[in-house]
């Protein structure tokens, strides 16, 4: 495997496991030093411990303490990947269950980028990468908030890329379709809805097939990644070919 990050740092949200400690894992073995975030204080720390980086419990929707951890330091790399669903129709969500996805998904996504913002700019040079979801391109039954929210992250992606091409800083999108994580064992323990959801999620992918946490960070890896230096404000779909139709 090159070492397309050495000396460089990154900081990944959300990164105590799933998707999220893959790309933390991935980057490491590119030659980063990563700061592994998540509000599981000691899941960071597994995480962390087993690539050899550090880890920061912190709550990405309070954005004192995002500035507070992630303000002073000078990132190469921001990876954002903290998220969370809450399955239900839009008829039964009620107001405090929307404003935790919104808060959590865009939010978070807003305070962790104007917090490492600064010193990306002051460098001239940062690869900013938001893990949305193909839900935010297509829509999704059973999670309306969880797609407006995904959506809100790729429309603000573009508009970062449009503010700070001049400090050669990039941001991009990485779409999953459905991927074997904790995410998707909720959906499995929802019973007998869960498990008609799931197939249908599975029969919207063109492979016919759950994606895994290693090829979502193999994305995300290249986005964030020197190779990626002409690439900014787009989405990449790792989806198995989701949202095309039968």
């Amino acid at each position: 495997m090159t070492a397309r990050f050495t000396g460089q740092r990154a900081v990944v949200t959300g990164a105590a496991g799933g998707i999220g400690a893959a790309v933390a894992a991935r980057l490491a073995r590119e030659g980063a030093h990563v700061l592994v975030v998540d509000i599981d204080a000691r899941g960071a720390e597994l995480t962390a411990s087993r690539i050899g980086g550090t880890a920061a419990g912190l709550d990405v929707t309070d954005p004192a303490s995002v500035r507070a951890a992630l303000g002073g330091e000078p990132f190469d790399v921001l990876v954002n990947n903290a998220g969370m669903d809450d399955f239900g129709w839009f008829t039964e969500v009620d107001p405090d269950r929307w404003r935790k996805v919104l808060a959590v998904n865009v939010e978070g996504v807003l305070a962790c980028t104007q917090a490492v913002l600064p010193g990306m700019q002051s460098r001239r040079y940062g690869r900013i990468v938001t893990v949305t979801s193909e839900a935010g391109r297509i829509g999704s039954k059973g999670n309306a908030v969880y797609a407006a929210a995904k959506a809100a992250v790729i429309g603000f992606s573009k508009s970062i890329a449009r503010e700070n091409a001049r400090y050669s800083i990039t941001a991009n999108c990485v779409a999953p379709g459905p991927t074997e994580t904790p995410m998707v064992q909720a959906i499995r323990d929802m019973g007998e809805r869960g498990d008609t959801m799931l197939a249908r999620m599975i029969a919207g992918t063109q492979l016919g097939r759950l994606g895994t946490p290693d090829e979502i960070a193999a994305g995300v890896a290249f986005l964030a990644s020197p190779e990626a230096s002409y690439v900014t404000a787009e989405t990449l779909g790792v989806s198995g070919g989701m949202g095309l139709g039968g």
